[in-house]
């Protein structure tokens, strides 16, 4: 096996056993910073729908008292208003979902199912928790979901869902008398649950993956090139002029040059070696002859 052919296998292997662990650290990040992205976005999902619900009750619920005796509006209730600005997100992006998941609510569109009502028993658990973050898998795909408590923090909320006598009777003529009712000051009835698909994210930071581990093996082969070219200018030819001085000296040849000893490198003082070995060995051959 020839000295090139060595070096180049060691470097090959020293490169393919870096490659595995930086490939594993670089695949980690990339889908940790793609998680992270995912979670500021249903964040900001989080703080519009909290935004629509202020507006709601700022300045649409006002407008429309005066209507609720005769007839029940729902778009005076916040929870309403944030849910339906978020439907109409849906018609083009069916994988972002909003919901405020209640465990005895008053529209039945906001009965939290199995895993949303686990959400919900967090909450009612650890009072002082106050978001959750998971992944699920969906229809669509894996998605991220981040979850906020609903609390009754106003006593506004109870004039609508203490008993059905306090309540108002259009909203009992939509939605009747066995639900929604039963609610407590300060008691976590439900959980605000944003959901962002995770496909998309994940995709693009393996796509990213792929091409910086790409990116490396093609600089690694250039950089080998390159090392190839200087290990057999710097290295492997002077070593080879090397062995074939001694392979001509060895057969009796004696009238072989001198090796150029430019350097101070180990080579060359190997060639000075060489040059001072091959005059020695002409002159203690000279003396055989002369005796």
């Amino acid at each position: 096996m020839k000295l090139h052919f060595k070096l180049n296998l060691i470097l090959v292997v020293v490169f393919a056993l870096s490659l595995v662990p930086t490939g594993f650290v670089l695949r980690s990040l990339l889908r940790s910073n793609a998680r992270e992205q995912v979670i500021q976005n249903a964040r900001i999902m989080m703080e519009t729908a909290m935004a629509m619900r202020s507006y709601t009750v700022s300045q649409v619920r006002p407008l429309l008292a005066s209507q609720m005796d005769a007839t029940f509006l729902p778009q005076s209730v916040p929870a309403y208003s944030a849910t339906e600005i978020f439907n109409t997100l849906r018609t083009n992006h069916p994988d972002y979902t909003y919901k405020e998941a209640t465990l005895n609510p008053t529209n039945p569109r906001n009965r939290a199912v199995d895993w949303e009502t686990d959400l919900v028993n967090e909450f009612r658990r650890d009072e002082d928790l106050e978001e959750l973050v998971g992944e699920r898998e969906t229809p669509l795909g894996p998605a991220l979901y981040l979850s906020h408590p609903l609390r009754v923090s106003s006593e506004g909320c109870l004039s609508c869902h203490t008993t059905p006598a306090a309540a108002p009777a259009s909203m009992l003529a939509v939605y009747g008398e066995n639900n929604g009712f039963g609610w407590k000051m300060n008691e976590t009835i439900g959980a605000q649950i944003v959901q962002v698909p995770m496909s998309t994210p994940v995709q693009m930071a393996d796509a990213t993956f792929r091409n910086l581990m790409l990116t490396l093996v093609a600089v690694f082969t250039l950089v080998l090139l390159v090392l190839n070219v200087m290990l057999h200018l710097v290295i492997v030819r002077r070593i080879g002029r090397l062995s074939l001085m001694a392979d001509q000296i060895s057969r009796g040849e004696m009238d072989v040059p001198e090796i150029d000893t430019c350097g101070g490198d180990e080579i060359s003082l190997l060639a000075c070696s060489f040059n001072r070995m091959r005059v020695s060995l002409v002159k203690a051959l000279g003396m055989l002859e002369d005796d």
